[in-house]
């Protein structure tokens, strides 16, 4: 049930949050999600949410890259701002985003709970990864409530062909539950972290999995401190009787959570930066790190 970021950096301070920063973490915890996750909400993917004009135009925008490109572009000229101007642009970018395309790390047990409940899963191809020229590993999936995508899939398929539900259709392929999940335990294998993302919030039509030297939402959120994502509802912990001090945990960590006491030759989590995105989870030969909930851990409890 996420706080938003605050509008001066990346998190909200617990005696200092405005009154439009609690503004939004009720829209986000409460009236998109009755006080839970929000995105466990099975109405936030309803197909209802289709019919808004200008949510349908930007999926097609999306489509065609065309608001990816721009978004990066924007991000660019940001960083070339005058500094007394970044903080101001990157609050009116957070707040614009929260509206239009806004995302937040999920583990990969969550990845499942959504897979239960909606009729349509179908991988497609990454466009932050085309906009960087990367290869193509189609990390991104299209989720639907409706059978064989519903209308999104039709919305998608008049702009990108590539990117309709179907197997027979180059650049698609659509998947069970099980394949999916199954999907999803190797890109965590790869050191890849799950994200959903709204289509004009509160409507979620998709889930990625990204690192930062593809993703513009996580170069955003992480390197240029344009929140564009929240955090998690865990953090990691370590269970230091179980750490052998291999450090493979910190070689997968995107968001520079984890560190290394010299002393003690043990992991070490800082849940200020920890997105409890598990996936060092995954790393962990001996199972020594797990989640536990974000609020339970007063230094990130007020942090998104």
């Amino acid at each position: 049930m996420p706080s938003p970021p605050s509008e001066s950096g990346r998190s909200a301070e617990p005696a200092g949050s405005s009154a439009r920063n609690k503004q939004d973490a009720y829209q986000f915890c409460h009236q998109h999600g009755e006080g839970r996750k929000w995105y466990l909400e099975a109405k936030n993917y309803s197909e209802d949410l289709l019919a808004d004009v200008r949510r349908r135009k930007f999926i097609q925008q999306f489509a065609n890259e065309g608001a990816i490109a721009e978004g990066a572009r924007g991000f660019d000229r940001l960083q070339q701002a005058p500094a007394f101007l970044r903080g101001l642009l990157a609050r009116l970018v957070m707040r614009k985003m929260k509206r239009v395309h806004f995302g937040q790390v999920v583990p990969l047990e969550d990845v499942a709970q959504i897979f239960g409940f909606v009729n349509s899963i179908v991988r497609v191809s990454c466009i932050c990864r085309r906009l960087a020229g990367r290869q193509e590993r189609r990390y991104c999936y299209g989720i639907s409530v409706a059978p064989n995508g519903g209308e999104l899939a039709r919305i998608i398929g008049e702009v990108a062909p590539s990117f309709q539900a179907g197997p027979a259709v180059p650049g698609a392929e659509t998947l069970t539950r099980e394949e999916a999940l199954g999907a999803f335990r190797d890109h965590e294998k790869e050191g890849l972290c799950h994200t959903v993302w709204t289509f004009h919030t509160p409507f979620i039509g998709g889930i990625c999995n990204c690192d930062r030297a593809d993703c513009l939402a996580m170069q955003a959120t992480v390197t240029n401190d344009v929140p564009v994502m929240f955090r998690g509802e865990s953090v990691a912990q370590v269970d230091a009787t179980q750490c052998t001090g291999c450090r493979e945990c910190m070689k997968a960590c995107q968001f520079g959570g984890l560190g290394f006491g010299a002393a003690e030759k043990k992991a070490v989590v800082d849940p200020r930066h920890c997105y409890g995105c598990g996936v060092c989870r995954t790393m962990c030969r001996r199972q020594a790190i797990h989640l536990v909930d974000r609020r339970s851990v007063p230094s990130a409890a007020k942090l998104w």
